[in-house]
């Protein structure tokens, strides 16, 4: 059996820091080079080595054993500070419980709600804008998905000033997780401003959520919102108990802060390569003029936008908004013909994937047409943005509705152009979004 020290290393490795300029730099660029030296690749990333997985089998393989390969390595253990051991997070031998309480919150039969808040949230955002306006997309998108979060979530359980203290809490976090993630205790622990403010953001968002929980608890009423479906869950496979306020808390906060940010970045990727591809742009205006004649879109529409639909896929094939994730070895195992011992960080980038010539072909083409199910399907294994396995984001139904009723929307209304300053490289962050991307809007008419 192969050993460990068998799979090959990145070249260019900086001392203390490793391969950590080049992944900040420009992280896609980074992970692309990582195939061509195998399989299995080890790198450094500041104070952490990990292996990371360039192959879609031994990736499909760690996400189906995640009692072997656990959640776990720099990114959950940050991730871990904010929202605890909430189904996002939580270890092997506590996820299953949590799974079956969290999942009926994502159940079809409470989509309909859930898209009739996103529609109104949407059709506010969108109306606001002027023609001629540069917007600031991604920017622009976070406020439409922080609202559609908030709403679906709470229902209206916060005041206007309550909202916009617990939004900012989120954008606190999310700004503050990445640099995070290289920090070294007691780094991590220093009375600075940065870390200051990260740790009242934390607290502040656990704190209104425990009050909210705590007035539903005596209310006893559906609002018909997440927050209600989480409370009414309980685990019928083995002693019927609900989720503790804590374990209800920590979900709420990994479904909004993903439910933010990761939704955001696909529409303003989605906007990008629309504005870059007017053929696929076209076709998308054709589709939304016959299904939405210049309405906002409704549930009802979601199975007549196929190209709106088709368009977010390829999207998240291509910008995968969720990019880099980190395992932990919990025994030692086989993997790929190379022994991993236990506490060996394992690391798989759906983008990596995603991007790879023999799964996909002309990989680097936005070609929405390749998810055409009258044509040819990529490898089953060669599409991860949600992941797989019994791991696998329990609210991706929630998200890709949310998306295209959004996409569906805005193009309906609008035609956006870039503007000067638009710079496509990813930034380097928690989720894969624009560094900068100001867009022009010109209004639509139905069949322009």
């Amino acid at each position: 059996m192969k050993k460990s020290q068998s799979i090959p290393t990145a070249p260019r490795a900086l001392p203390l820091v490793g391969h950590l300029l080049p992944l900040m730099r420009n992280p896609t660029a980074f992970l692309d080079s990582l195939p061509a030296h195998g399989d299995m690749v080890k790198i450094r990333v500041g104070p952490f080595s990990m292996v990371v997985l360039c192959d879609a089998g031994l990736t499909h393989q760690v996400l189906l054993d995640d009692r072997t390969f656990d959640k776990g390595g720099p990114i959950y253990d940050r991730a871990r500070e904010v929202s605890g051991n909430g189904i996002g997070t939580s270890h092997h031998d506590e996820h299953r419980r949590l799974r079956r309480l969290v999942q009926p919150s994502f159940h079809s039969s409470r989509l309909p709600g859930y898209a009739e808040t996103m529609t109104a949230c949407i059709d506010e955002a969108v109306s606001s804008w002027r023609a001629g306006q540069i917007l600031d997309v991604p920017a622009e998108m976070m406020a439409i998905t922080s609202k559609i979060a908030i709403a679906t979530l709470f229902s209206g359980a916060l005041s206007r000033e309550e909202l916009d203290k617990l939004l900012d809490a989120g954008m606190t976090l999310l700004a503050g997780f990445y640099r995070r993630m290289f920090l070294l205790p007691p780094l991590d622990r220093l009375p600075l401003p940065g870390n200051r403010s990260y740790t009242r953001a934390r607290d502040h968002l656990h704190e209104v959520c425990g009050q909210i929980i705590a007035q539903r608890r005596v209310d006893g009423t559906d609002h018909e919102d997440l927050v209600s479906a989480l409370l009414s869950a309980h685990d019928v496979d083995t002693d019927g108990r609900g989720m503790t306020d804590a374990e209800i808390i920590d979900t709420i906060v990994a479904i909004l802060l993903a439910g933010i940010e990761n939704t955001a970045s696909a529409l303003a990727w989605a906007l990008d390569f629309l504005a870059q591809h007017p053929e696929v742009e076209r076709q998308v205006h054709a589709e939304v003029d016959t299904v939405l004649s210049g309405a906002t879109a409704t549930h009802a529409d979601l199975r007549h936008l196929e190209v709106t639909n088709r368009v977010i896929t390829e999207t998240l094939r291509l910008r995968p908004p969720a990019w880099f994730f980190t395992r932990t070895v919990t025994a030692d195992t086989r993997l790929g013909g190379h022994f991993l011992p236990a506490g060996t960080n394992v690391a798989y980038s759906p983008y990596l994937i995603h991007h790879r010539p023999d799964l996909h072909n002309r990989p680097e083409d936005f070609d929405p047409d390749r998810w055409d199910p009258r044509g040819p399907q990529p490898h089953r294994h060669a599409m991860i943005p949600f992941a797989s396995g019994a791991r696998k984001c329990p609210g991706d139904t929630f998200a890709m509705a949310e998306a295209t009723l959004a996409l569906a929307t805005i193009t309906a209304r609008w035609r956006l152009e870039h503007a000067p300053g638009t710079e496509r490289r990813p930034a380097p962050s928690l989720t894969l979004k624009p560094r900068a991307l100001p867009m022009r809007t010109w209004p639509r008419t139905v069949a322009q």
